[in-house]
């Protein structure tokens, strides 16, 4: 069977015919060896499939430049945001250590094993952990959350307007000539009282005081399901909804009962999620600005590690509007 030991220096140096400290300088581009020597280790590293561990080289130097990233495997957004930050990074010169939230690996845990693995800054994705808790890890390490707003001196935060945001969807459903719009909120998740308070403030605006109307929603497709549910017996004409994969249990539910969406009634999502993009869902929803918000983010761990000064701890994405097949005017 092929030998699959991963080649390390003294391998190169037999192959090349010299001395370990030799390839080390070529391996580093530093002087100290003649052009046919440099050609000679080179050839061999090429031969033997030698890469240099630049991770092992930075832990002896003190330095990791690992950011870790804390995120929820359930949840598609913030597929698209690990996405973007790996975008953001790729000239940086920092890497990205993952770690999942899972039904059976809490976010505390997730934490502690980028702790374990030497992270010298965190991003955490929509955390669920307490403000309290988040400030103690801050002490530690720099944190920047993403995607939730939450107060903590020491605690930077990169968001969406969320309240913006679902007061564009009003705005547009009442645009098309909506105005029994009703709202699937999300519970206690991160961004979801900032969604429900930008629907009651648009529906006010419009003067629709009378139309508000908030179902108990979450984060997701059982959720949505559920709030359908308890909307068939009394349908608005227009559902505003927490996030995609709330809306895509909604848009299930209104399909099975012979509600037409659009026809019957409007649905319109939160995040411009992969779900929503597919071609058999294809919802309107409101965007978040994944480039922006994770460039963002990235800048703010390194500008942190680096001592870079920054004038404020929050910054507040603008999203915008999407839309796609699932809204139209009431019928």
């Amino acid at each position: 069977m092929r030998d699959e030991r991963r080649a390390t220096l003294t391998d190169v140096a037999t192959r090349a015919g010299v001395s370990k400290s030799l390839v080390s300088l070529v391996m580093r581009d530093e002087p100290g060896a003649s052009p046919e020597t440099r050609r000679r280790v080179l050839d061999a590293a090429a031969a033997l499939g030698y890469h240099p561990d630049s991770r092992a080289r930075l832990l002896r130097s003190g330095r990791s430049r690992l950011l870790g990233v804390v995120f929820g495997i359930q949840h598609p957004f913030h597929a698209d945001l690990v996405t973007g930050l790996y975008s953001a990074a790729r000239e940086t010169g920092y890497e990205l250590a993952l770690s999942a939230v899972t039904p059976e690996r809490d976010e505390s845990e997730a934490i502690r094993g980028l702790l374990q693995d030497r992270c010298e800054a965190l991003i955490l994705l929509g955390p669920e952990s307490r403000t309290a808790a988040l400030t103690r890890l801050a002490e530690r390490l720099p944190v920047v959350v993403l995607a939730r707003s939450v107060r903590g001196p020491d605690l930077d935060v990169i968001r969406t307007a969320d309240a913006t945001g679902l007061a564009l969807a009003v705005d547009h459903l009442v645009a098309l000539g909506h105005r029994r719009i009703a709202h699937i909120d999300g519970g206690r998740a991160p961004g979801a009282a900032d969604r429900r308070r930008g629907y009651r403030q648009a529906m006010h605006r419009h003067g629709f005081d009378a139309e508000i109307r908030i179902v108990p929603g979450g984060l997701t497709e059982e959720d949505g399901a559920r709030a359908a549910e308890a909307l068939l017996g009394d349908l608005p004409t227009a559902v505003t909804v927490f996030n995609d994969r709330c809306a895509t249990g909604v848009l299930d539910v209104f399909n099975r009962n012979g509600i037409q969406v659009p026809g019957t009634v409007s649905v319109v999502g939160y995040d411009d999620s992969s779900l929503a993009r597919l071609a058999h869902i294809n919802l309107t929803t409101i965007a978040q600005d994944v480039p922006a918000m994770t460039r963002q983010a990235l800048a703010r761990a390194i500008a942190r590690l680096e001592d870079t000064p920054i004038t404020a701890r929050e910054s507040i994405v603008p999203p915008h509007l999407v839309i796609r097949g699932t809204s139209a005017p009431p019928s």
